[in-house]
């Protein structure tokens, strides 16, 4: 009988010893869960610093580009702004649960290379960041940004946007313009651009131009494609896999005004400004 009770007890403890194992884990799993939720409710915005950070970088030459991993950028033309000086102001918000602090850094390389970097990782990390650029006439840019949308105005110079994911925003500019997102809309209004080239693989297309241009090369993989022009005669090339094409331009395969709309699925349109 003795031997019958040992087993038994044994046999209790074990169990109990589970029960307990279990009992640790999903309250783990439950406060893992409930800090997931906390943060998806609450998610971090830069717009709310009201604090931001203001810097000054010295601009070697006349050209600029603009290398961020994970931010919304806007850039803006300023006649206030010095020659040879960059202005930026830095909105950031970050919370990270499990992990190392948020921060963000920015520096000028090589004297023309503003290199903007933020780190947020952990088991939950939710982080927010936005750069305002503020460079003198006369410089041209180039921005190539990881994630975050992009604006840009007033530029007179060349204009060159890339980001992977974010839309693409540019108004009162007359440089040429090569603007490109992997996931995302691009919008163009208000330029007098000569030469404009616009390719989104998922999102739409809107080109509205003051100036009749030597050149427009607008491309979606997947969203519709709009061209607004000045009365002229344009050599026009439109497709669309997957969708109706309208083209309400004077048209003359001999003119030296080409434009080219394309996309796989979604509508086309060319027509002249109102």
């Amino acid at each position: 009988m003795a031997r019958t009770r040992t087993r038994s007890t044994t046999r209790n403890r074990t169990h109990s010893a589970a029960r307990a194992t279990r009992s640790r884990a999903a309250a783990v799993s439950g406060v893992v869960l409930a800090l997931v939720v906390g943060a998806s409710a609450c998610g971090a915005a830069a717009g709310d610093d009201k604090h931001p950070d203001h810097r000054t970088f010295g601009l070697h030459g006349r050209t600029l580009t603009v290398d961020s991993d994970d931010s919304a950028l806007d850039l803006v033309v300023s006649d206030s702004a010095k020659a040879g000086e960059v202005q930026v102001t830095r909105w950031f918000q970050g919370h990270v649960t499990l992990g190392g602090d948020p921060r963000v850094t920015w520096a000028m390389k090589d004297g023309d290379r503003l290199v903007l970097r933020m780190k947020c990782s952990g088991v939950v990390a939710d982080c927010s960041a936005r750069h305002r650029i503020v460079v003198p006439r006369g410089v041209a840019v180039k921005v190539e940004d990881g994630d975050g949308r992009v604006s840009a105005q007033g530029f007179e110079e060349a204009l060159s946007i890339r980001t992977s994911d974010g839309s693409v925003r540019v108004s009162d500019s007359s440089g040429a313009l090569d603007l490109r997102s992997g996931d995302g809309s691009i919008r163009a209004v208000g330029v007098e651009a000569r030469s404009v080239r616009a390719r989104t693989e998922d999102g739409s297309v809107l080109l509205e131009l003051g100036a009749v241009p030597d050149l427009v090369d607008s491309r979606s993989g997947d969203g519709s494609v709009s061209v607004v022009l000045p009365r002229a005669t344009y050599r026009v090339t439109a497709e669309s896999g997957d969708g109706s094409v309208q083209v309400d331009v004077p048209r003359d395969d001999s003119s030296s005004h080409r434009v080219s709309a394309h996309t796989g699925d979604g509508k086309i349109t060319v027509r002249t400004a109102n």
